[in-house]
């Protein structure tokens, strides 16, 4: 029996009800967690405090006061003109994502490091392990084709004390996404992505443009990649909607691997060809999540191989 249902009418213009940045940000708390904030904080035009959003640098240190004042992460650095994630915006995915897991445990949210979470893509910024493990406890195996960003990504978790937490595995080859990364008899709970959207260096510098003239209106000159981004991070070869594709089709060969693959997709449009996808790879489950705020609107994608009896006994031998 295959169960592929859409969770409808979940775009809110609020974030999740999990969410610890469902208000306004304090400023003078993120202040007091990072001083270094105090002197790039302006007044908009409603004369409230803020930032300057379009500065990568002043983004970067709301990112590291968020992190330290809501998740205890002491220390969070990146390389020059690699991804600088929305924090509010990435730990959602987890909140739902744990909803999800919550549905196969009469709406109980499995928390503790029993709980293993593949991240396809980890990035530099290593930021889905350091939320997830500090919301819900969980363990992490990060994938990561970009040298550099793994040694980024290991910092990160050495200087907060994650090792025993979090894995990095720098995947050899940039085609594969399970392949050289899931070892012998592992097994996840859980596999999240936020694949690269683009499909080319063009279109996510228009994306972009479009971006820095919305937060600078009437500004000339050179558009400012204000959250920054490598290459592999925006854009990839038929963008997100290949990109999942491919996932999906691979991810069949570790049907009995995990329990539920997910990924974030950004573009309505792609959703009809990889629910098309998922539905081919013969997949018994898939779901679509909608979630977002009124300025940023995405869904999750979710499938599994396992039918609900087994699902049942994976949770059975794996989270009691």
């Amino acid at each position: 029996m295959t169960d592929h249902k859409i969770v409808p009418n979940q775009i809110k213009d609020e974030l999740h009800s999990r969410s610890k940045h469902r208000e306004k940000y304090k400023f003078n708390e993120l202040v007091i967690a990072l001083p270094e904030l105090a002197p790039i904080i302006i007044r908009n035009e409603q004369g409230d405090a803020s930032i300057n959003f379009s500065d990568p640098k002043a983004v970067k240190l709301l990112n590291q006061a968020l992190l330290k004042h809501f998740y205890n992460i002491e220390y969070w650095a990146i390389p020059d003109n690699y991804l600088c994630p929305p924090i509010p915006g990435r730990v959602d995915y987890l909140h739902h994502v744990a909803d999800l897991l919550s549905n196969g445990n009469k709406g109980r949210i499995p928390k503790g490091t029993k709980i293993k979470v593949l991240d396809i893509g980890v990035g530099a910024n290593c930021i889905y392990p350091i939320l997830g493990n500090k919301e819900y406890g969980w363990s992490f195996v990060g994938s990561e084709v970009d040298k550099l960003a793994v040694q980024s990504a290991e910092a990160i978790i050495s200087k907060n004390g994650l090792d025993k937490k979090i894995q990095i595995r720098l995947q050899e080859n940039i085609h594969n996404f399970f392949r050289g990364v899931v070892q012998q008899n592992e097994y996840f709970d859980l596999c999240i992505c936020n694949p690269p959207f683009h499909s080319s260096a063009g279109e996510a510098m228009v994306a972009a443009d479009r971006k820095f003239k919305k937060l600078n209106p009437g500004a000339k000159g050179k558009t400012v990649l204000n959250f920054g981004g490598k290459s592999n991070e925006l854009w990839c070869e038929g963008g997100e909607e290949k990109f999942i594709r491919d996932m999906i089709y691979e991810s069949k060969l570790f049907s009995t691997s995990c329990l539920w693959f997910t990924a974030i997709v950004s573009k309505e449009e792609t959703l009809k060809p990889i629910t098309k996808a998922i539905r081919k790879s013969k997949a018994l489950r898939s779901e679509i999540i909608e979630f977002g705020t009124k300025n940023k609107k995405s869904r999750i994608i979710a499938w599994s191989f396992l039918t609900e009896k087994q699902q049942s006994i994976w949770v059975e031998a794996r989270w009691k």
